[in-house]
């Protein structure tokens, strides 16, 4: 019998930040949730079709994130994985 494959399920979400150069956004409450994925090719197709869908707008960024790391809390982040620094 194989063993299942881990879940690994991706977050797209993006909206207006304070500053381009930053990940810090302007208004958390207007932040645009795109929505939950199985895999990260699917997650990785609504990303770019929002971010192509808003590349006229500078402080507009959309991210992925990676749900099935944020299950493991033993686990320590690295930089790349917390937003706002």
């Amino acid at each position: 019998m194989s063993k299942p494959n881990p879940q690994r399920l991706h977050l797209v979400f993006g909206g207006e930040l304070v500053n381009p150069g930053r990940t810090e956004f302007k208004n958390v409450e207007d932040i645009h949730i795109v929505g939950i994925f199985p895999n990260y090719a699917t997650a990785y197709s609504a990303w770019k079709a929002e971010a192509q869908r808003t590349v006229d707008d500078a402080h507009t960024r959309y991210f992925i994130a990676h749900l099935h790391r944020l299950r493991d809390e033993e686990r320590e982040v690295s930089p790349t994985e917390e937003l706002g620094d």
